[in-house]
C-alpha cells in the first residue's frame, strides 16, 4: 500500500488535522529559525543586500530593428 492510497483511506477529519499540524509545524520552524538568525547574530546587514542586489543578473531589453 503506498502513502497515498493509505492518507486517501484514513478519514477526512483525520486528514484535515494532519494538514493542518504540517503547517503548524513548518510556521513554528520559520518562527524559531528568524529568532535563532538573530541570536546567533546571523541577520544580513544593509551592506550584505546591496550586495547581493548587485551580484544578481540584470535583464536588459534590446529594441529589434526591421527588416
Amino acid at each position: 500500500m503506498s502513502l497515498w492510497q493509505w492518507y486517501k483511506g484514513i478519514a477526512p477529519n483525520t486528514r484535515i488535522l494532519i494538514g493542518v499540524g504540517v503547517m503548524a509545524y513548518a510556521g513554528i520552524g520559520m518562527y524559531l529559525s528568524d529568532r535563532a538568525e538573530e541570536k546567533f547574530g546571523l541577520v544580513p546587514t544593509e551592506k550584505d543586500k546591496e550586495e547581493l542586489r548587485n551580484s544578481l543578473p540584470r535583464i536588459t531589453t534590446v529594441e529589434r530593428g526591421s527588416r
